[in-house]
């Protein structure tokens, strides 16, 4: 007989409704494994993971695997995302985000919103990027970030990856909104980063908010703060099952 992973204290069963997916929009300050301790501890639920990392500084979609839905990473954090963003001009960080230190500041008054866009179309397609060390990639079972943080660089390969749309929204120097549309394992404040660069000036990316993830969307989302204030069965109507999650991550043939 196979038993479900249920709630803490209680018997393992066949069926348990908690098996399946939550969607939370994740606050800014966080790391994904704080929104993933903060539910198993709220609920009581053994098994919680999450189907793709947002850093600490983003907001946004979150998928929760809870249950048996925790199979399912594989296929959740294969998915396309959408993001939407604020890229700053003139000043790097550590960190390629707002979260880093600053490691340089230049002039950018000659930035031009043609110039921005030209450069967001270069990356458009099947493209090459270079992971950033403050990453969780590991070299030798080691993150790269503990690396970085004891003032390591090491050569990382670089790693494939696509680019549906890179959509410039608003140009309001020092800072550009934008919205991307990409494959998994982009580094978004590495694109930043690549671009500021490019236009001889550097940037870091100033925000940036998960809209979509495969065929789930934001606005199906559940805030986080919202959702620790529900009893466990009232967050039961928001899972959605793993056996429907399945199909709608389904490879199209």
């Amino acid at each position: 007989m196979s038993f479900h992973a249920g709630r803490a204290g209680q018997p393992a069963r066949e069926l348990d409704p908690c098996d399946g997916i939550l969607l939370v929009d994740k606050p800014s300050g966080m790391t994904s494994h704080d929104v993933v301790d903060r539910i198993r501890h709220t609920f009581r639920i053994r098994k919680v993971g999450h189907g793709g990392t947002l850093d600490p500084m983003a907001t946004g979609l979150l998928i929760m695997l809870l249950g048996r839905g925790t199979r399912l990473s594989n296929d959740i954090m294969g998915t396309d995302k959408v993001y939407e963003g604020t890229m700053q001009f003139g000043v790097t960080t550590s960190s390629e985000d707002v979260d880093g230190a600053v490691t340089g500041t230049a002039d950018f008054s000659g930035v031009t919103r043609e110039a921005v866009e030209a450069e967001m179309k270069k990356w458009l397609g099947d493209v090459q990027q270079i992971p950033p060390m403050v990453s969780a990639i590991k070299k030798d079972g080691v993150p790269l970030y503990k690396l970085a943080r004891k003032g390591q660089e090491i050569v990382r390969e670089p790693r494939w990856l696509h680019i549906y749309e890179f959509t410039l929204l608003d140009f309001a120097l020092p800072r550009v909104s934008f919205r991307l549309r990409c494959s998994k394992g982009t580094y978004v404040r590495t694109l930043c980063a690549d671009i500021g660069r490019a236009l001889g000036c550097g940037a870091h990316l100033a925000d940036l908010r998960r809209t979509r993830s495969g065929e789930f969307s934001i606005d199906k989302a559940l805030r986080l703060e919202d959702l620790l204030k529900l009893k466990f069965d009232d967050i039961l109507p928001h899972i959605i099952p793993a056996h429907e999650v399945r199909e709608l991550t389904r490879p199209v043939k």
